[in-house]
């Protein structure tokens, strides 16, 4: 029936833009200003989901992972959907700045973006930027720790596809997209996809269904566009950890008690870029995004205590609008861009106790402004680049109990050098520095409701930015066969908001602010193509890190030293093979860095065949059966709680390409 629907929604809009013939033509390309290129001094990967043989339905945050150095990633449920979360050189992702042709796709109150509230999401996508460090500037919340860059597709090609999977633990998806191409100026991209998981772990299914409009209207002198990203979902919860005991006893164990979550989320955005001569142009994009959702919170079983029937629920309902206006000029040697952002945004919050009903509510307001200048300057085989930012922002909050409102102003400077050595190769040094506000759950100290101490004053915790001053060296490399990349960073913080490895009240995980850190490393990204079979890839980290409190020094967690990622293919006419493998170093899950989790190597493979117009596909994850970790915190006593990722597992897949 699925697939029926699917069908029925697909053929007649594939039918309404195959009645014109084509008119393909040389029309504006969309280039997004804070997207960086060969001749930016800037850290930055582009990959391609679209290419990826790996990118068969699983959360954004694996698909990161395996390609980008110094990257992350683990899931709650054990698998690879649901809710899943990615670190960039052990920062968190609510310090990594996520965006869809230029418009902030990150919620102002918690600074993050997740993937998993949009099932399939990277199934649209032909181009994804990851910018490492403070990169160019960006709208929405700071570009701290990195950014990703979502691109919309490309309309020129015409494509009608689709596709299943199932594998391992019921783990099934099936999707179907369609591109019209360019006709009579208009080009229209659909996708509808529909993912489940039962979960590794007991009682952490995942069900899910997204949608993705992408459509332009391309004029002469102008392009309109129309972005629209919805996503459902309904989940078994599986965010606590379980000790190394109950993993050695049954490793499905799952230290949540059926407790479940329900979320809509939809972003829409209008963009139109106009060439207001040969050398100016202006883009322009006004942006919506709303949540609602909810989630359950059994307190007893959180705590330890025999369970009694209460179950919290917490719900969320939030509006968040926002727009950006940026002129670039050209000139013969480089070229100026300035522009404007905009965002207004409120969330009511409520909890409630099945028992005892409504018990508060309350709502936060967080509005920001900002505006940049940036200029690129080449002077022979140099390229000089400055980029400074002025960023506002506030937070009100409206409760039971009143607090007086926050602000914050940054002034983020940038400057980079590139020397362009010759056609294939350059050497780049940036330096900048950015400031960032805490999130709503850092002042609140993990509470969902302001609440008074034993002193009947208000409990606030951090309230005051944190800061960084990134230093990055390159060197970049492309030609015919090979292409590689090799980074050098520092990147010295000045009261760094960081993880401390334990959970608030209400489950959420609390930070502590330190005085002094760094973080320090070397970062490689190596391609060869041996022949026209043969491809080599490699992506390799090496990540120091330090936080200095009055006399002592300790790692922060969840940073490993040393990630390793390698992958060769081979490729016959219409068969390709390719083998993974990762070694991902131990890292420590707790201030005291007495309790840590361990190194591992896995290896995964996966074999795609193309026939006529199908293609099927058969993959094994973690072929050694590995028992390994990728996330862990420690309770108060010292008890260390893991979360297992999954054993060997397998998954196949089918697609279908009508053209």
């Amino acid at each position: 029936m699925k697939k029926l629907i699917l069908l029925a929604t697909f053929i007649p809009i594939s039918y309404l833009f195959s009645q014109e013939k084509d008119s393909i033509r040389d029309i504006q390309e969309v280039v997004i200003q804070s997207e960086a290129g060969r001749l930016q001094a800037v850290n930055f990967h582009n990959i391609n989901p679209a290419k990826s043989i790996r990118n068969v339905g699983k959360e954004p945050s694996f698909l990161l992972s395996e390609s980008v150095p110094s990257v992350t990633a683990y899931s709650d449920t054990g698998g690879n959907n649901g809710y899943s979360y990615y670190r960039i050189r052990g920062i968190d992702q609510t310090r990594i700045n996520v965006s869809m042709d230029g418009a902030a796709m990150n919620e102002p109150e918690d600074q993050g973006s997740y993937f998993s509230n949009y099932p399939d999401i990277f199934n649209s996508f032909d181009k994804i930027q990851i910018q490492k460090g403070v990169g160019l500037s960006k709208n929405g919340t700071a570009s701290y720790g990195g950014s990703i860059q979502l691109f919309s597709p490309d309309l020129k090609e015409k494509n009608l596809e689709f596709g299943t999977n199932y594998g391992s633990y019921n783990s099934m998806r099936l999707y179907g997209k369609y591109t019209s191409g360019i006709k009579n100026n208009m080009g229209i991209h659909v996708r509808l996809s529909e993912i489940y998981s039962d979960g590794y772990k007991y009682n952490s299914s995942n069900h899910g269904q997204s949608a993705f409009i992408s459509g332009g209207i391309f004029k002469d002198k102008s392009i309109w566009k129309f972005n629209a990203l919805m996503g459902n979902q309904r989940n078994q919860l599986a965010w606590l950890g379980v000790t190394q005991e109950q993993i050695d006893k049954d490793p499905r164990t799952n230290g949540n008690r059926d407790e479940k979550d329900r979320f809509f989320q939809t972003f829409m955005q209008v963009f139109n870029q106009t060439k207001l001569s040969e050398s100016s142009s202006l883009q322009s994009s006004i942006h919506y995004m709303h949540l609602n959702g909810n989630y359950d919170f059994n307190w007893n079983n959180f705590i330890g205590l025999p369970e009694n029937g209460e179950i919290y629920n917490y719900a969320f309902n939030s509006n968040f609008l926002g727009f950006y206006s940026n002129f670039q000029n050209k000139f013969k040697n480089g070229k100026i861009v300035a522009g404007i952002n905009g965002n207004v945004y409120h969330r009511n919050h409520t909890g409630s106790e099945i028992f005892l009903g409504e018990l508060y509510r309350n709502t936060g307001y967080k509005n920001d402004v900002s505006a940049f200048a940036q200029g690129e300057f080449k002077v022979g085989k140099w390229v000089f680049s400055g980029d400074v930012q002025y960023r506002f922002a506030d937070f009100r909050y409206k409760g039971d109990l009143s607090m007086n409102e926050l602000e914050w102003n940054f002034f983020n400077p940038k400057i980079g050098i590139n020397y362009l050595i010759n056609n294939e190769s350059n050497v780049y040094f940036s330096l900048g520095r950015v400031g960032r506000e805490p999130t709503r759950n850092d002042i609140f100290m993990g509470n969902d409701n302001l609440m008074l101490d034993e002193n009947n004053q208000l409990t606030l915790g951090t309230i005051s930015p944190e800061y960084v001053t990134d230093y990055e060296l390159g060197y970049r490399f492309n030609k015919d066969k090979i292409k590689l990349e090799f980074n050098l960073f520092y990147m010295n913080f000045k009261n760094e908001i960081v993880l401390n490895g334990n959970f608030g009240s209400n489950g959420l995980a609390l930070t502590n602010k330190v005085d002094k850190s760094y973080r320090i490393g070397a970062e490689l990204s190596f391609s060869y193509q041996i022949n026209e079979h043969w491809n080599l890839k490699n992506n390799s980290s090496f990540v120091s890190a330090k936080i200095k409190e009055e006399n002592i020094s300790f790692s922060p967690v969840l940073t490993p030293k040393f990630i390793v990622n390698q992958e060769v293919s081979y490729k016959l006419k219409n068969l390709t093979i390719n083998v993974t493998s990762r070694f991902q170093d131990s890292s420590y899950m707790d201030f005291s860095n007495t309790a840590k989790l361990p190194s591992y190597v896995i290896f995964n493979s996966g074999v795609l065949y193309d026939w006529n117009q199908w293609q099927i596909g058969f993959f094994v994850n973690n072929i050694t059966n590995r028992r390994y970790y990728n996330y862990g915190y420690t309770e108060a006593d010292g008890t260390g709680k893991y979360f297992i990722q999954m054993p060997r597992n397998y998954m196949a897949s089918l697609k279908f390409k009508v053209f």
